[in-house]
């Protein structure tokens, strides 16, 4: 018994440092602080994405993709919604389609 309680404060030793360590490494950085560096605000993200879905935004975010940092908004118009991407930096419009199912709901059953 004493030799497994051994064997899990050296797990636990071990785990801490690495964890300890990818903090200092800056790993645990504020994804919200990134939007500072954006050349766009997000007032005018949703002002484009909303002229072109033609409808109004009801949700915005800033987030990191393949295109590199973009605005992803959500836009009502009529009886559908849109995600449309944002570039942050040149504020065109990146893509835009129909969103079938809510992906951020947590309670829908098709996501």
């Amino acid at each position: 018994m004493y030799r497994y309680t051994k064997l899990s404060l050296l797990a636990i030793a071990i785990a801490t440092t690495g964890a300890v360590a990818y903090a200092a490494n800056g790993g645990m950085e504020n994804d919200a602080l990134a939007i500072t560096k954006a050349k766009i605000p997000l007032t005018q993200a949703v002002t484009v994405a909303e002229q072109h879905a033609n409808g109004k935004a009801s949700r915005a975010e800033y987030e990191n993709s393949k295109q590199g940092w973009v605005y992803d908004v959500e836009v009502v118009s009529g009886a559908k919604v849109f995600d449309v991407r944002v570039d942050a930096d040149k504020g065109t419009v990146i893509s835009s389609a129909e969103d079938k199912a809510d992906h951020d709901d947590d309670h829908d059953k098709q996501d």
